[in-house]
């Protein structure tokens, strides 16, 4: 059997994140891994829930975040990163299983985001690398 991956897929710049799912999902395909699972959130502070939930059905080999934050006229854009990808790392270690950061951002414009949309699919090539060296 091949590898399950699950994928957390921010709404937010949807523009962006569209095209980072379809090149995670292409990477994936070529990696031999499939896609089982795919839920959507609405920003990428809202995705430890839907990792912790995914990760609780137990029937996901590792998981691909992606999404992505523009840099905005204050530091919020910082702050969600930061404590999204802390939540992330906790997550993984909790449930001994990798949960990729596909995030892209902070700190960039809408054109330095959509030089980036190749961050999920490193996040796709390191879920199945950490999954194939953890068996």
């Amino acid at each position: 059997m091949g590898i399950r991956l699950g994928f957390v897929v921010s709404e937010f710049n949807r523009d962006i994140t569209y095209m980072m799912e379809v090149e995670a999902r292409e990477h994936a395909a070529f990696l031999g891994a499939e896609v089982t699972k795919c839920r959507y959130v609405p920003g990428a502070y809202d995705m430890p829930l839907a990792v912790k939930k995914m990760l609780k059905e137990g029937d996901v080999d590792a998981i691909v975040t992606i999404g992505c934050v523009i840099e905005g006229a204050t530091q919020h854009d910082e702050i969600v990163v930061q404590h999204a990808a802390r939540k992330i790392i906790d997550l993984s270690l909790e449930f001994e299983k990798p949960v990729t950061l596909g995030i892209s951002g902070p700190g960039m414009t809408w054109l330095e985001a959509t030089e980036r949309i190749d961050y999920a699919r490193r996040a796709v090539e390191s879920a199945v690398k950490m999954v194939q060296r953890l068996q």
